[in-house]
C-alpha cells in the first residue's frame, strides 16, 4: 500500500527567497481524501507527544511548539501525551492525521508508525521500517557501508560484555565515542580517551541500552544537514562550548554556537548536502529528517547519524536551517504535515536515484 494522503510542499524560489507553504498538487486517484493547505482541509490534526522514554521532555516542548504554529495556521489541533494508553486515547479522541513529535525509544524507532499503521491514522515523518533502521545505529551504519556513505569505523559490545572490554577493543585505539545503541538527543553519549573512561562511559551507556556503540573518534567540524522529501534546505555548523555537542548543549540555550550556513568552501559545502540526501535515502527515510555529519580538515567528511523526527524546540536545529531556505515556522510544520501517509512508498513515486519524487499528489483510494 503506497503512503497515501500524500503532497508535496512548494520549495522557495529563486524569485522571492521562498515558496507557498504547501503545493496544490493533482490526485492520481479520485475518491480519497486529499491534504491541502487552508488549514481545515487537513481534518482533526493530533499532535504526538511525551513517549516513555529519556526524551520525553524534549517532545513535550516539541509537540506544543508545533500544535501553538498550526493552531495559528487555523487548523484543528489536538494534544496528545503519549503514554503506555495511546491507543486508547487515540480511539477515545478521534484523529484525521498524526504528527509526530516523539522521540527516542517508542516515539521514533518504528514502534507507534506501526500502531497507526494498524489504526488507520496516517502520520507524518518516516515509516516503520525507516523509522526502526535509524534508530537502530548498527544497522544504520551497516547499511552506510552497503551504500558507500561515510562513516566512522566502530565496533558493538554488549552489557554483557563489559567484563572483558579491553579483548574487545584490542587495538581499536583511542580516542572513541561511546553511545547507547538506540538512543538519541547524545543520552548516555561520550567520549573516552582511555580504557577506565571506556569502561565508564559503556556502564553509563547501559543504564539505556543493552548494545553499546564504540566508534572512532574523528575530528573536525560538527554539522547538521537538514533534509526535507529528500533534498537538502542547507548545512548548519555546530560549535559547542563543552567538549562535544551533548544533551546540554542541544537543549540549553546559550551552550553552542551555530553558523548558516556552514563555514566551509561552496564546493565542499555541497557535497555535505548531497552526502546528507544520500544517508536519508540509504534508510528509506521520508518527511524532514536531520542529518548529522563530521568534516575534517582534509578530504573526508563522515555521516553519523539520522534523526527521523528532528527537534523542533526554540533551540533546535531543523528550525533555523529552514528558516535560511525561506521557511517561517509554520511553513515548516505545514510542510511536515502535507507529507503525512500511511504505508511505503510506491516505486512509481520514487525518482531514478531512489529519492521521493516531487510532483502530483498521491493519494490511496479509500
Amino acid at each position: 500500500m503506497a503512503r497515501g494522503l500524500r503532497h508535496h510542499p512548494a520549495r522557495p524560489s529563486a524569485a522571492n527567497g521562498r515558496g507557498s507553504s504547501i503545493a496544490d498538487g493533482r490526485a492520481s486517484h479520485g475518491g480519497a481524501r486529499r491534504m491541502k493547505s487552508g488549514g481545515k482541509q487537513f481534518g482533526r490534526v493530533g499532535v504526538l507527544m511525551g513517549g516513555l522514554g529519556a526524551e520525553r521532555d524534549i517532545s513535550l516542548a516539541t509537540g506544543e511548539a508545533i500544535a501553538k504554529a498550526l493552531e495559528e495556521r487555523g487548523h484543528d489541533v489536538v494534544r496528545v501525551i503519549v503514554d503506555r494508553d495511546v491507543d486508547r486515547v487515540l480511539r477515545q479522541t478521534p484523529i484525521d492525521v498524526a504528527f509526530l513529535a516523539l522521540h527516542g525509544t517508542y516515539g521514533e524507532d518504528g514502534c507507534i508508525q506501526g500502531m497507526l499503521e494498524m489504526m488507520g491514522i496516517p502520520y507524518t515523518g518516516s515509516g516503520v521500517l525507516a523509522s526502526a533502521l535509524a534508530m537502530d545505529k548498527l544497522k544504520s551504519k551497516e547499511l552506510f557501508r552497503l551504500y558507500n556513505v561515510p562513516t566512522p569505523p566502530y565496533y558493538v559490545a554488549e552489557s554483557d560484555q563489559l567484563d572483558r572490554l579491553e579483548e574487545l577493543h584490542g587495538s581499536f585505539g583511542f580516542p572513541v565515542f561511546v553511545k547507547p545503541r538506540r538512543s538519541g538527543s547524545s543520552v548516555g553519549a561520550g567520549k573516552a580517551n582511555d580504557m577506565a573512561e571506556l569502561r565508564a562511559r559503556c556502564e553509563d551507556a547501559a543504564r539505556y541500552d543493552r548494545s553499546i556503540l564504540v566508534e572512532r573518534f574523528v575530528a573536525g567540524k560538527e554539522v547538521r544537514v537538514a533534509v526535507l522529501d529528500g533534498r537538502a534546505l542547507g548545512a548548519i555548523e555546530i560549535v559547542p562550548k563543552g567538549e562535544f555537542y551533548d544533551y546540554r548543549s542541544k537543549y540549553s540555550k546559550g551552550r553552542s554556537e551555530y553558523h548558516f550556513p556552514a563555514r566551509l568552501a561552496p564546493t565542499r559545502y555541497k557535497g555535505v548536502l548531497t552526502l546528507a540526501e544520500r544517508a536519508h535515502r540509504a534508510l528509506g527515510c521520508e518527511g524532514a529528517t536531520g542529518v548529522d555529519l563530521l568534516v575534517t580538515e582534509g578530504e573526508n567528511e563522515y555521516v553519523l547519524e539520522v534523526n527521523t523526527i528532528p527537534g523542533m524546540t526554540p533551540t533546535s536545529l531543523l528550525p533555523k536551517i529552514a528558516a535560511g531556505a525561506g521557511y517561517d515556522f509554520g511553513d515548516l510544520c505545514e510542510a511536515i504535515l502535507s507529507r503525512a501517509a500511511l504505508g511505503a512508498p510506491s516505486d512509481a513515486e520514487r525518482d531514478e536515484d531512489g529519492a521521493v519524487g516531487d510532483g502530483a499528489a498521491v493519494v490511496a483510494a479509500e
